[in-house]
C-alpha cells in the first residue's frame, strides 16, 4: 500500500467514526427540537456562539486548524438547525 493509500485508508476509518457521531448529535437535535416546540427558539444565536467558541477551543487542545474546525462547526450547526426546524413543526 502507497502512502496516499495508507493515508485515504485512515480518512475512510475516521470518518466511520465522524458519522456514527455525527448520528448521535442528530438523535439529541431531533429531540431539542420536539421540546422547543416554537421555531422562533431553534437558531439560538448565542448557543451558536458558545458552540463554536468551545470548538475552536478544543481544536487548539488537539492541535487542529481553529478556523477549519470553525467551518465545519457552522456548516454542520446550519444543516442541523434545519433539520431540528422539521422537528419543531412536528412537536
Amino acid at each position: 500500500m502507497s502512502g496516499l493509500e495508507e493515508i485515504r485508508s485512515g480518512i475512510d476509518a475516521v470518518d466511520v467514526h465522524l458519522v456514527a457521531l455525527l448520528a448521535e448529535r442528530e438523535q439529541l437535535v431531533r429531540r431539542a427540537g420536539r421540546l422547543k416546540g416554537d421555531p422562533a427558539a431553534v437558531p439560538a444565536p448565542d448557543r451558536v456562539e458558545q458552540v463554536v467558541a468551545k470548538a475552536r477551543a478544543l481544536a487548539a487542545e488537539h492541535g487542529a486548524d481553529a478556523d477549519v474546525v470553525e467551518r465545519t462547526y457552522r456548516a454542520m450547526i446550519t444543516a442541523f438547525i434545519d433539520l431540528e426546524l422539521t422537528e419543531t413543526d412536528r412537536g
